[in-house]
Order: structure tokens, then C-alpha cells, then sequence
């Protein structure tokens, strides 16, 4: 499977024009394409910088031309969750005529979306993205070939990843500053390239400050990384 990943412009996406005159992102969390209607029917995150942000940004989203069917499913401060339907837009027509689709969330801000996109066939893609960029300005920020097994290696343990990712943002500022800082400057290679004192002396604090963030950081990642070892299969 030949695996992209493009940030692209598209003039014809509720999505983007939203995002162009208000402030919110959109992220996809479930979509299916109805082929009957020729619209992509989507469960999205909406995320505003204000709550009037995310009002407007709702509003705007609902009368545009290309949005059908929206329903508000939850709601919480600057945030939302809602099913809708987009049609079919130039972008997606060029991507799923040449035989490729999805993998992964799409997200919308400030102007552009980035897309996760897979082909079975090596040959397909340069045919999409040459149709692509007829009606839209796109960038491949990678591209690479990923056997099945390892795709489906990705997805029998999202969990497990997912877990693993909660940690670190579980950090907090202070602890991902010192752990990626100690990393940095050596201090978990052997010998050692710099000590707790000299990462105190750096962040202009105790050694026992310093440890004790350590500690505390390093206890919740290593918590995430040996429950993942029981969930993982080798």
C-alpha cells in the first residue's frame, strides 16, 4: 500500500472556507461515502478559539452551498462533536476515481486540510495526483510503502498506541521540558553527557527539582510503555 500524507487547498470544502473566515478546526472522526446521494457523511470534531468562534464557525459551516444534513451530537464549551454530509468535492472525485481513499482522520484549519491517503497500487497515485491538481493546490508532505501487515499491525493495536500517546501528553510542561532537555544533553547515555546538576544549573533550579520531575515524568511513560509490552504481540 502506498501511503501519503498531503496538506491540500481545496475552493469547493465547507471545511476549509470555514476555517478561512472564522477561527475553528475541523477534525474527521468517522466518515463513509454514499454513493447514492455522492456525499461524504461525517462524524467531525470542531474545536473554536472562543466559544463565539466555535458558534460562528457552526453557523458558517451550515449555510454553506456544499454542506447538507448537519446534526449536533454533544457540545462542551469550545468544543463540538456533529454528524453531516459534505458532496462531493473535486478532490475526493480525483482520489476515489483512481482507486484510493482515507486512512486516517482529516483536519481542517486556517485555510487548508491535511489528508491521509492510501492507493493498493504504486501506479494509481501519480494518476491522482495529477488530476488533484487541476482545481487544487496540494503538497505531499510524504509518502511511503507500507506492507499490509504493517498496516494492520497499526490497527489491532490503536489501543495500545493510543495509551502510549495519552502518557505523553499526560506530561506536564515542566516534566516534557526536562525529560526531552535531559535527552538532549546526554543524560541517559553511558557516561553520562550531562548530570542532574548540570540540568539544574541549565533550568536555574534544585537538583531535587530537577530529579523529582525526572522521576515523575519518566514513571509515567515508563507506566504507559510496560503495559503496552503485555498488549503487544511479538
Amino acid at each position: 500500500m502506498e501511503s501519503l500524507m498531503v496538506d491540500m487547498v481545496q475552493y469547493d470544502c465547507p471545511y476549509i472556507d470555514t476555517t478561512i473566515d472564522h477561527d475553528v478546526s475541523f477534525t474527521g472522526l468517522h466518515w463513509d461515502y454514499n454513493t447514492a446521494r455522492q456525499q461524504f457523511e461525517s462524524r467531525v470534531l470542531v474545536k473554536g478559539d472562543s466559544v463565539d468562534a466555535l458558534d460562528q464557525g457552526l453557523s458558517a459551516l451550515r449555510e454553506h452551498h456544499n454542506h447538507t444534513d448537519y446534526r449536533l451530537l454533544s457540545r462542551r464549551g469550545d468544543q463540538a462533536i456533529i454528524k453531516n454530509a459534505v458532496g462531493q468535492t473535486s478532490a475526493m472525485r480525483a482520489i476515489r476515481e483512481n482507486g484510493g481513499y482515507l486512512t486516517g482522520a482529516f483536519e481542517a484549519s486556517e485555510g487548508s486540510e491535511r489528508w491521509h491517503i492510501g492507493f493498493d497500487r504504486n501506479e494509481a497515485v501519480g494518476d491522482a495526483l495529477s488530476e488533484l491538481d487541476r482545481h487544487n493546490d496540494f503538497t505531499v508532505e510524504s509518502q511511503a510503502t507500507i506492507s499490509f501487515e504493517d498496516y494492520f499491525d497499526v490497527i489491532k493495536n490503536v489501543d495500545t498506541a493510543k495509551s502510549v500517546l495519552d502518557a505523553v501528553r499526560g506530561l506536564t510542561e515542566t516534566e516534557r521540558r526536562t525529560i526531552q532537555r535531559a535527552m538532549g544533553a546526554g543524560h541517559y547515555e553511558t557516561p553520562r553527557g550531562a548530570t542532574v546538576t548540570d540540568l539544574a544549573t541549565e533550568f536555574d533550579v534544585s537538583t531535587t527539582a530537577v530529579s523529582k520531575n525526572i522521576r515523575r515524568g519518566e514513571r509515567k511513560l515508563l507506566t504507559a510503555l510496560v503495559d503496552a509490552m503485555d498488549d503487544v504481540e511479538r
